[in-house]
């Protein structure tokens, strides 16, 4: 089990060099520094405590820059906690890149989804409107909440509410690219959260030992003249 943070800055498509086309999610990584190691004699468990995205030390407070000090790094704004991983493998204050990741793992993704607020049963559990003329009193209500006993409405009926703004995770994901120079993954499909939002990149806990082959993706960066030459001078030789 691996992991990091990072921040979803939207989605885009990538093409294949056969042609196909597929909508990623990039998602952008500020190195993460290991601030705590927990260990099951100490604190009952083991997990890693990683942090990103540095912020001055005005917008922090005392204890956290304490917290960080530990750890010879800046105060940062994230904090989040890796549990499953093998706490022998990391030391206090190591920096972790994208290059923890290769292209072809499969990993769950986990991020806050969007906040709607609060909407009624049609939109937050997908029911079905009612009749809309001939006298139709009824369109977008509730509808029943009960049987005439127990005489109250039963735990987990589906009604009016708060709509997203939770914490959720997307399963078995593919990592169609890891972009060292730019600090950059490209996540095959979509994941929660709006743009800008805190993500955490996992090992996928129910595939963690498949790797699909890697895509090979066009790249539409302009070769250097010597890379022209050289091409040239093998096709020629291979026609000869």
């Amino acid at each position: 089990m691996k992991g990091i943070l990072g921040k979803k800055i939207g989605m885009t498509q990538v093409f294949t060099t056969e042609g196909k086309l597929i909508p990623v999610t990039v998602i952008e990584v500020e190195p993460n520094v290991v601030t705590q190691i927990k260990t099951v004699e100490k604190d009952g468990y083991e997990a890693v405590q990683l942090a990103t995205e540095t912020i001055r030390e005005n917008l922090s407070n005392k204890p956290a820059m304490g917290h960080t000090n530990k750890a010879n790094t800046a105060p940062k704004r994230f904090l989040k906690e890796i549990r499953g991983v093998n706490v022998n493998e990391y030391s206090l204050g190591q920096t972790i890149g994208v290059d923890i990741f290769s292209e072809g793992e499969m990993v769950d993704v986990t991020g806050t989804s969007k906040g709607k607020g609060f909407q009624g049963v049609i939109k937050r559990h997908n029911q079905s409107i009612g009749p809309k003329g001939h006298g139709s009193q009824y369109h977008r209500g509730v509808g029943s909440l009960g049987t005439l006993l127990p005489m109250h409405v039963l735990k987990g009926k589906k009604m009016p509410g708060q709509m997203g703004n939770v914490q959720r995770t997307v399963q078995n994901l593919e990592i169609v690219s890891v972009d060292t120079e730019n600090s950059v993954i490209l996540v095959k499909g979509n994941v929660p959260g709006p743009k800008k939002s805190l993500v955490m990149i996992r090992t996928a806990v129910k595939k963690p030992d498949v790797k699909k082959e890697a895509a090979n993706l066009v790249s539409y960066v302009e070769p250097s003249i010597e890379e022209v030459v050289e091409e040239t001078a093998t096709e020629e030789t291979t026609v000869e």
